[in-house]
């Protein structure tokens, strides 16, 4: 068993001020080990036109990435290339969501060596205020926005592939720009998707949608409550041939929607580390990170590290008048197993 420690990141005002901030961060974390992995990924990136594209669709980052390569003594294209999720693959990764009502809950599965282990928190001068889990520093693996607007992502498939954007870099656009579920799933349809995703969606409203995005189509499913993991329903021929596992999870999800629960109750099924929401296989790229519970209509988060850990609950309201007193960590356990 080891400790997993996510760090509390407060961000806020202008872009390129954000990433001054973040810059300093990697050079005394342990994402300054990404660097070199960063390197070899993103061997075939195309900067010119990942800028381009940003220039249009989210000016906010190009500036953010300016303030990066500054705090890191970078060149601007290096950045872009390293951390703009353009042209980039990443290993397989497994999510679990059930979107009910008033609450969105995940489980977010991976492996800790490529995990940023932060919790950000971010208030931009210009866009939406948010709180998600980042990856690749600026990219964001789950998050809600200050107007109740929650947005997941979900690993389908690598094999049908073109050039676009990760959906870690999709995720965090879609928060920082939109304010409800129709502007989130219009401005999916615009954005090149690099790979195959599901997107979870939800927000104040209660209302729920998932988006199968692929690069040459996205099919909406809208409803309430809904579950999400890791395959299509309707794209069958982009699936990965061994979907079993996320059929599973499925089915199990769905399972409990047939009895009452609470936020709470449903954190204890997913965070509990003998259910079948709960994997352990980090070494193959597969074990739970974190759980997370949203609340889109007082703005709060329920946050787990590790399994069967102490739920910690967070206001994004409170972030915003200045009246939070956050941790500056939150720490849980994992326990490594193999797949036999």
């Amino acid at each position: 068993m080891e400790e997993l420690v996510v760090s509390i990141v407060k961000l806020q005002g202008h872009s390129f001020a954000c990433g001054l901030q973040q810059s300093e961060e990697i050079k005394t974390t342990q994402l300054i080990k990404q660097l070199g992995l960063l390197e070899k990924l993103t061997i075939d990136s195309n900067i010119k036109k990942a800028k381009e594209i940003l220039e249009n669709l989210s000016p906010n980052l190009l500036e953010e990435f300016q303030g990066l390569a500054e705090g890191l003594d970078l060149e601007l294209d290096t950045i872009i290339r390293f951390y703009s999720g353009y042209n980039i693959q990443f290993p397989t990764m497994g999510c679990t969501t059930l979107i009910n009502n008033d609450f969105y809950i995940r489980n977010y599965d991976f492996s800790p060596e490529l995990y940023d282990a932060r919790l950000v928190f971010s208030n931009p001068t210009n866009g939406y205020a948010s709180v998600g889990f980042g990856q690749q520093v600026i990219g964001r693996l789950d998050g809600m926005n200050e107007k109740g607007l929650v947005v997941g992502l979900h690993f389908v498939n690598n094999s049908h592939s073109a050039e676009g954007f990760l959906a870690t870099t999709i995720v965090r656009i879609l928060l920082e720009q939109c304010g409800c579920i129709k502007e989130a799933v219009d401005l999916l349809s615009t954005i090149p998707h690099g790979f195959c995703y599901n997107y979870s969606i939800t927000d104040s409203s209660g209302e729920g949608v998932i988006v199968e995005a692929s690069p040459d189509k996205q099919v909406v499913q809208l409803g309430n409550p809904l579950t999400c993991t890791n395959h299509f329903e309707e794209q069958l021929e982009k699936n990965r041939e061994e979907i079993e596992g996320s059929i599973k999870r499925k089915e199990y999800i769905g399972s409990l929607l047939k009895e009452k629960h609470t936020p709470m109750t449903l954190f204890q099924h997913f965070n509990d580390g003998n259910s079948p929401l709960f994997y352990k296989y980090y070494k193959e790229y597969f074990g739970t990170l974190h759980t997370v519970v949203y609340l889109p209509k007082d703005l709060s988060v329920i946050i787990g590290i590790g399994e069967n850990s102490k739920p910690i609950k967070l206001s994004l309201r409170k972030y915003l008048d200045g009246t939070d007193n956050f941790p500056n960590f939150i720490k849980g356990r994992i326990t490594f197993n193999r797949i036999v």
